[in-house]
């Protein structure tokens, strides 16, 4: 039985079947969709297979399960190093990765677990294994903490990000309950949100896509916090509409956007041109978030601005090497 995907402004629902789609569909006409067999996603009411459905839709449309996230509140501080203050009630709890941490109250207790600390995969020790395993693919810590409030009233817990730039603060449940993000850009987020693995399909996109075989998958309904070097941007793709994006500058994408890359023009524009072999081509519909300064961008004009790797202390002096003579530095 094919597997039906639905997209409203953006914000994808599935998989689901017939007559879940079908009932979906017949209460708003106003979106794309997309099952295995099409080229592409078509408007919902060009597709007569969810209009065809034997079951009647009466009453709302069927609500997709999703798991049950704490509800939190949170104030994002700071412009170029920003941090994240969380606030819990009671008995509420948020997620990091381990060292995230910036601060927090007495009152919240920090709990190391093995996994990814959804609660959605049971409790046997297979479970656990298993969404540890899922975090090792993915290049992370097999372990996460947890940080719950214990004591009355509000309790708060700050988490820092790990270079300049912006946190992204996004509810899942907005978004469908799904977001692709790259395997580093996860900061925290309300317990009960899973984070797995997503595999790009195809061998090219996954070699030279920039981040490699496996992304991130954050699922669920509640809030996530994302970090993204430099300045974050915020757009919409429509059906069809594409966008040529360096493969660093992604940050995270709707399960409705198209993924894939292509090669930076002409042999010497590749090899010369300073933008890489490849790009990636994004093509919606769907949102998508980037990011003007990857960190693998900034980690490599730093490094050739090192002195041990032959970068020059004074590299704005007109004197050159006699100014760094003067200055005390008698390194050649």
């Amino acid at each position: 039985m094919s597997q039906w995907y639905l997209s409203y402004d953006g914000n994808q629902l599935g998989p689901m079947d017939i007559s879940q789609a079908a009932a979906y569909a017949q209460s708003n006409t106003n979106g794309y969709a997309w099952r295995e067999g099409f080229g592409e996603w078509l408007p919902i009411s060009k597709v007569p297979e969810l209009f065809q459905s034997s079951r009647p839709a009466a009453g709302p449309p069927p609500r997709l399960a999703t798991r049950g996230s704490d509800e939190i509140d949170y104030r994002i501080v700071g412009s170029e190093m920003q941090f994240v203050e969380i606030e819990l009630d009671p008995g509420e709890s948020a997620l990091a990765e381990a060292g995230a941490m910036m601060y927090k109250e007495p009152t919240i207790q920090m709990e190391t677990i093995f996994g990814d600390g959804s609660g959605s995969g049971g409790s046997t020790f297979m479970d656990k294994l298993l969404g540890a395993g899922k975090r090792l693919v993915t290049g992370e810590s097999l372990f996460m903490t947890v940080f719950t409030h214990t004591g009355g009233g509000k309790g708060h817990v700050a988490f820092g990000a790990p270079y300049p730039g912006n946190i992204l603060p996004l509810r899942l449940s907005d978004l469908g309950g799904t977001l692709i993000c790259q395997k580093d850009s996860f900061l925290c987020a309300a317990k009960g949100v899973s984070i797995g693995i997503f595999f790009q399909r195809k061998i090219l996109t996954g070699l030279f896509g920039g981040e490699g075989f496996i992304m991130q998958k954050l699922d669920g309904n509640g809030h996530v916090f994302l970090h993204a070097g430099g300045t974050v941007v915020e757009r919409e793709l429509a059906a069809g509409e594409t966008l040529h994006v360096d493969t660093g500058c992604i940050v995270a994408i709707s399960p409705s956007v198209h993924f894939d890359i292509e090669q930076a023009g002409n042999i010497k524009t590749a090899l010369f041109g300073g933008e890489g072999l490849f790009f990636a081509v994004l093509q919606g519909p769907g949102k998508i978030w980037l990011q003007s300064l990857p960190f693998s961008r900034l980690a490599g004009r730093m490094l050739e601005a090192a002195p041990q790797r032959g970068g020059a202390r004074e590299e704005g002096s007109v004197l050159g090497t006699l100014g760094n003579l003067i200055g005390g530095d008698r390194r050649f």
